[in-house]
């Protein structure tokens, strides 16, 4: 059984017991929270206009490793080297359910 999941922008498909890193969520270390389910599959039975919740517990709030931006033009002497990082929250999957 797994199911896809919406959050931060993004769909992720997650399995009970599973550890993910999703863009930062406004909650503390420890707290549980519920991430919007879009459909359930449970073996040949799809299942997409549910009501299901999936519950996470947040495990971290940490910041990813720096991803470079260059900008660059030819013949234009125009050059610019940025860095960015974007900020975490690592979960882990408890349930899949109503």
């Amino acid at each position: 059984m797994y199911a896809i999941v919406k959050t931060g922008g993004k769909q992720y498909k997650v399995t009970p017991g599973e550890y993910l890193s999703v863009e930062k969520l406004d909650a503390e270390v420890g707290e549980k929270v519920e991430l919007e389910v879009i459909c359930v599959v449970d073996g040949s039975k799809v299942d997409l206009d549910t009501k299901a919740k999936a519950v996470a517990t947040v495990l971290d709030q940490y910041k990813d490793k720096k991803k470079l931006v260059f900008k660059f033009k030819k013949r234009k002497n125009y050059k610019k080297l940025r860095g960015h990082r974007q900020n975490l929250t690592r979960i882990q999957i408890e349930s899949i359910g109503e």
